[in-house]
């Protein structure tokens, strides 16, 4: 038995006025993910819990049968493991973003989303002038890594939650959070003045002339995934998070040509790796960022688009081969909501459909967040996902 998991990362929605009343999932053509709902069993998935943040880490945690609530530490670790850094038992590893900031509002969580090239020179400054008891760590695009020894309880905000508002009404604060506002306003001369953002300046684009730490944590304790599931894995994505819980998994983590973490992601590309590793493994997670990007700049186009490619290129990609490899599962989902009108993450319970090459179906006819609560499953915790999909 093949076992597979696609995620459509804050694919779900509210409804949209310039749609009719519909979800961007409900308008989107989705062909693959209602033939799932339509012959697999459908439900509603609580991927966070009600007292945690409703951010990938957590949701993500759950999908992949991990109870936040019991393995969670924070996002800054999860994404140093998948850059290979390692941490000391009092090493906090922080998320830190390069963020746009303009007449004193946070005004882009991503600055353009800044290529990695221009991100890793200006990372490199910043270490280099901040770097005194610390250490920045470039990653990719706008995500990079503060470690330090200190800051584990500062309450820190993501900068995409905060969209904007004033940069001085949000900065870290509470315990030990003062060397961290110290950095962050001091990394406005270093970045502002800086050649990379010059050129950008001229050329139109958002500068990168801030760092913003939030996800903090030290480093978790998981059991490996096969040790509790009893098959070996796989997980592809772009994103640093999602490859370092596989890290911490023992999955393997496959990197694709051209995978981004942004609209213009090889989606063909990870269908094609996921088929290949489950050649050797039997159990592959398979991540697209694309449709949350597109939530969090409330692009109602770009997220629709990013949904229907996800569709045809990952999920059709997927079921089109499958036959060839056996019985299979297949679990489809988002990991959250990241609905337009708030450009950010909420909570609510995501829809999900398991289909089995050889389990009868229950009655719901297509893939959205309203039809597949009416599913067999009806609402469940999300960490028990996974040993659902196992059996």
């Amino acid at each position: 038995m093949k076992y597979i998991v696609l995620i459509g990362d804050g694919m779900a929605d509210y409804p949209i006025d310039e749609l009719g009343n519909l979800t961007p999932l409900q308008a989107a053509n989705t062909p693959n993910m209602d033939f799932i709902a339509k012959h697999g069993r459908c439900g509603a998935a609580r991927t966070v819990p009600d007292d945690m943040p409703a951010g990938s880490d957590v949701a993500n945690l759950s999908i992949l049968g991990y109870d936040p609530v019991k393995y969670y530490s924070g996002r800054g670790p999860l994404e140093a493991a998948s850059m290979g850094i390692s941490l000391e038992k009092d090493d906090v590893a922080f998320r830190c973003n390069l963020i746009t900031e303009k007449d004193g509002l946070l005004a882009d969580y991503s600055a353009g989303h800044i290529s990695n090239e221009e991100a890793r020179i200006l990372i490199e400054a910043v270490d280099n002038e901040l770097g005194n008891g610390c250490k920045f760590h470039a990653g990719i695009s706008y995500r990079h890594l503060l470690v330090m020894k200190q800051g584990e309880k500062a309450e820190c905000i993501a900068p995409h939650d905060v969209m904007g508002q004033p940069v001085e009404s949000v900065l870290p604060c509470g315990d030990a959070s003062e060397m961290l506002r110290e950095l962050i306003r001091k990394s406005k001369p270093v970045l502002e003045a800086h050649d990379v953002n010059t050129k950008r300046k001229e050329n139109g684009k958002n500068p990168a002339n801030l760092i913003w730490p939030w996800g903090q944590g030290k480093a978790p304790m998981m059991p490996l995934f096969k040790e509790t599931y009893g098959v070996s894995g796989s997980i592809i994505s772009a994103v640093d998070l999602l490859k370092g819980i596989g890290k911490y998994a023992g999955l393997q983590v496959i990197n694709v040509p051209g995978a981004t973490g942004y609209l213009d992601t090889n989606f063909s590309g990870k269908a094609a790796y996921a088929l290949e590793s489950l050649k050797e493994r039997d159990f592959v997670a398979v991540h697209v960022e694309a449709p949350d990007e597109a939530g969090h700049m409330g692009d109602i186009d770009a997220k629709i688009k990013a949904i229907e490619d996800f569709d045809e290129k990952v999920v059709g990609g997927m079921l089109n081969e499958l036959g060839g490899f056996g019985d299979f599962r297949i679990l489809v989902l988002p990991d959250h909501y990241t609905p337009i009108s708030v450009k950010t993450h909420t909570r609510e319970p995501v829809p999900f459909a398991i289909y089995s090459s050889t389990e009868s179906a229950d009655y719901v006819e297509r893939f959205d967040e309203d039809s597949t609560k009416e599913g067999v499953f009806g609402e469940v915790i999300g960490h028990n996902l996974m040993g659902m999909l196992m059996k």
